[in-house]
């Protein structure tokens, strides 16, 4: 036996058997000193062979004795504290990676609250603060030990990224500061920067070390869902340090390239997120994605097709990393064609959720903003054969938004396929999601606000003249003067006199007779007297009923196929109301025309929507508590709420500009000296609810032959539109129909009609389905819900809750959740009254 080694070993038995034997505080300092000497080397008295030897065989034995005569007791035995700071200096000063796994050993095997934990946590702490952490990891990355195959590697690993969730489970709300997640993982990615500062000089110098260990560390701790607080402090100085320095360059790339498969994803994905542009991403990571197939994986599929959470500067540095190198832009094309195959597919705009639809509108977007004209010309004709299948697929859908990602997308993908020809223009209402699209090609707002687009042009003549130069404002003026057809001075100082109030004056009189009326917008070729028929009808409609339901229903059936002669200001709204009060004054031959038309051929889908929107609108004005000539007569209530707006304000009604019942009572009001104010009472209007006789004719019609299709109309088709709305009508009317007779067959025909379209694949039809639900539980009776259709109510209970937890449409999932609460207010209010 090598007597060196032998000595050693006999000098480590003796203090081993000093510390489990003797209570003299002065040996057991000498034997602990005597110890010392194998860390401190000092030179003639230790060999080096000699400082390995115990490193490595004995120094984790020794650290577990003292761990096990740790106390109080034990510590008093020397005076002034000398014992306890000679028992810390070995886990201070000795080999970090074995002092940290006997201090993490010890803590996690000590069954609760005790001295020895609260001591181990201290200088765990201490350890800690002194920067033992970067001793550690430069240790490892001295060994080169093969990635996985080494033992003490893999426990050091999970010691180190678990530190927090040890000390949580052991020290509960005792835990140190330090130990909580926010506080320790940007301390270990600073001491992960300190010791790529010595791995950097070590190449400086010639050294070569390994980085493996600190690559698993970073990707554990991905995993474990930490990216923002340590990427928070690496990025920024990874950063700093990699912009003019190769070799810092060189470590960044080989720290991300060693990371293991299973954490590539949540490294990836936290450095993309913590980047502040896409230079700085491609500083950082280099040409990651040519050489590693799960990066490449992650960054081309699954950040932009298989999840929609990042906000847009994730995906304009994403993108941007791969625009910014010509290896690289071969993946930003191959990641278009499959963002537009995705935006193209008829299958992912019906089942996708509107939020996903908008994260790949935006990809999309961003990637024709870096493409090249070069890029352009290989991919033209797959850029346009994408571009018509996916335009009709989002024109198609029922939900508005999603026509407007397929308007704009089609816009950009046309200005840069024909960047001099014509491009297509869609119209579209202009608001805040519609400019960030815009804006995301480069496209100025202004440039979607051309007169294609709904918007008028801005003429150069409304451009202020504060920004004009002296010679364009003399051309101006001179300009003005040769266009000016007289000489008159001009007349700025003058106030213009108000005309807002002013009427048209028309030469044609207004029609007194309903059946005039029917004339006039069949026959007469007379187009002014046809504009102030349709102005007038409406109130003559409720000035007349008598005469009115003599000619109701070929009164509805003229309006519902007029047709604009002129451009007419306000049409459509004078159209829709003038049908509105002819059902509400003969409601049961109108409605009863109006639902059979619904179903009736040759019809536009324009024109059976309206024949919807006219049932809903005369169905609140029936089941509203007064009429609306009542309230006229009676006088505004004295809550102040407006009934008619005053756009919709009949023109032969002489409404004062003010009401001189209002004068009187707020000149009594402010005379009258009160003691005491109470809350003001209003008069609540009453009245019986016209509704309630007729809304069968309403709703019956409606949903009995939505399953038996046309030859041009066809709901559970093509036609998912006119489904949806459908739907919500019929909901609509049943919750207009609450407190009526028919409120519960009504409830039990919708709910079977609700039960037979719950799978349909359009989310505007689920919603509607979903409000109709709210609108039985909220119409219906409790007690007769309950009673009547308890098997039903429970199977719907359940595809709620599914709904709720699984539909993709967010406005599905709100709605469904919103039924759920509903029908548990619902079932604690029979509890209470049943007690």
């Amino acid at each position: 036996m090598d007597p060196e080694v032998s000595e050693v070993r006999h000098t480590v038995q003796e203090v081993l058997h000093t510390l489990s034997s003797s209570r003299d505080g002065i040996q057991i300092s000498k034997a602990l000193t005597s110890m010392k000497l194998y860390l401190n080397g000092v030179q003639n008295t230790v060999l080096p062979r000699e400082r390995e030897e115990f490193s490595k065989t004995y120094f984790s034995t020794f650290l577990r004795c003292l761990v096990n005569k740790l106390s109080p007791d034990w510590l008093e035995l020397l005076p002034t504290g000398q014992l306890e700071e000679l028992w810390d200096s070995f886990f201070l000063e000795g080999p970090a990676d074995q002092a940290f796994l006997v201090l993490m050993e010890s803590i996690i095997v000590i069954a609760g609250p005790s001295y020895r934990l609260m001591k181990m946590a201290q200088v765990l702490t201490r350890f800690l603060k002194m920067g033992r952490l970067a001793e550690l990891m430069w240790e490892m990355c001295q060994h080169q030990v093969p990635r996985g195959s080494s033992l003490l590697q893999e426990t050091l690993l999970n010691k180190v990224v678990c530190l927090p969730d040890h000390l949580s489970n052991q020290m509960k709300e005792q835990s140190p500061s330090l130990f909580f997640p926010q506080n320790y993982f940007p301390l270990l990615g600073k001491e992960m920067i300190q010791v790529l500062q010595r791995i950097a000089d070590s190449l400086r110098g010639g050294l070569d070390c390994s980085i493996s260990f600190l690559s698993q560390i970073l990707a554990k701790v991905c995993i474990h869902g930490r990216q923002k607080e340590i990427l928070g402090v690496l990025v920024p100085r990874l950063t700093e340090l990699t912009q003019a320095d190769c070799i810092w360059q060189r470590l960044s790339w080989q720290l991300v390239e060693s990371v293991p498969d299973r954490g590539m994803e949540a490294v990836v994905s936290g450095l993309i997120q913590e980047v502040s542009g896409a230079k700085v991403l491609s500083q950082l990571l280099g040409n990651l994605v040519m050489k590693n197939k799960k990066a490449q994986f992650v960054v081309t599929r699954k950040c932009l097709l298989l999840q929609y959470r990042y906000p847009t500067e994730v995906l304009q540095n994403l993108l941007g990393y791969l625009a910014l190198d010509s290896h690289r832009r071969t993946l930003l094309l191959q990641v278009l064609k499959d963002l537009l195959e995705t935006w193209g597919s008829s299958s992912a705009v019906k089942h996708s959720p509107v939020e996903q639809q908008l994260y790949v509108s935006k990809a999309i977007l961003i990637c024709l903003s870096h493409l090249k004209e070069s890029d352009i010309e290989h991919i033209r004709e797959e850029l346009l054969t994408s571009m018509m299948g996916g335009v009709q697929c989002h024109i198609e859908s029922s939900l508005p938004q999603v026509r407007h990602l397929g308007m704009i997308v089609a816009e950009a993908i046309s200005s840069r396929i024909h960047s001099e020809g014509p491009h297509l223009k869609f119209q579209y209402e202009e608001n805040k999601l519609t400019r960030e699209l815009l804006s995301l090609v480069n496209l100025k707002p202004a440039d979607a606000s051309s007169p294609a687009s709904g918007s008028p042009a801005v003429p150069a003549s409304v451009i202020q003249p504060s920004s004009l130069s002296p010679e364009d404002k003399a051309h101006r003026e001179e300009e003005k003067d040769k266009g000016s057809s007289s000489d008159l001075d001009s007349d700025d100082e003058f106030v213009p006199y108000d005309m807002s109030r002013d009427k048209e004056l028309k030469s044609t009189k207004a029609p007194v007779y309903i059946r005039d009326c029917l004339e006039a917008l069949t026959t007469s070729e007379d187009v002014e007297r046809w504009e102030v028929t349709l102005q007038v009808l409406e109130s003559l409609i409720k000035r007349s009923p008598a005469a009115t339901k003599e000619v109701s229903t070929e009164l509805a059936k003229v309006l519902l196929h007029l047709e604009e002669k002129t451009s007419m200001e306000g049409f459509e709204m004078l159209r829709q109301r003038a049908l509105v009060a002819v059902t509400v004054t003969d409601p049961i031959q109108v409605a009863q025309y109006l639902t059979s038309q619904f179903y009736a051929m040759n019809y536009s889908l324009r024109q059976r929507m309206d024949i919807l929107d006219v049932l809903v609108l005369a169905a609140q004005e029936l089941s509203s508590p007064k009429s609306l000539e009542e309230a006229k007569i009676l006088g505004p209530p004295r809550s102040g709420i407006q009934l008619l707006p005053a756009s919709l304000t009949p023109s032969h009604s002489k409404v004062p500009s003010e009401d001189w019942r209002k004068i009187v009572e707020e000149r009594i009001k402010n005379k009258t000296r009160r003691f005491a104010k109470g809350p003001s009472r209003t008069d609540t209007a009453n009245g019986p609810n016209k509704f309630n006789s007729v809304v069968g004719y309403f709703f019956f019609p409606l949903i009995e032959r939505f399953d038996r299709p046309l030859v041009t109309f066809d709901l559970l088709g093509d036609d998912s539109l006119v489904l949806g709305r459908l739907v919500h009508t019929v909901g609509i009317l049943m919750y207009f129909a609450i407190n009526t007779t028919a409120a519960v067959p009504m409830g039990k025909t919708l709910l079977e009609f609700v039960w037979a379209l719950r799978f349909h694949t359009d989310a505007y039809v689920r919603q509607g389905l979903l409000y109709s639900i709210s609108s039985i539980l909220w119409s219906v009776p409790a007690e007769r819900l309950l009673g009547d259709l308890t098997d039903e109510l429970l199977e719907t209970r359940s595809w709620l809750a599914a709904v709720a937890e699984n539909d993709p449409d967010e406005d599905c999932r709100k709605l469904a959740m919103q039924a759920l609460l509903l029908m548990e207010k619902l079932k604690d209010k029979l509890q209470i009254v049943g007690s």
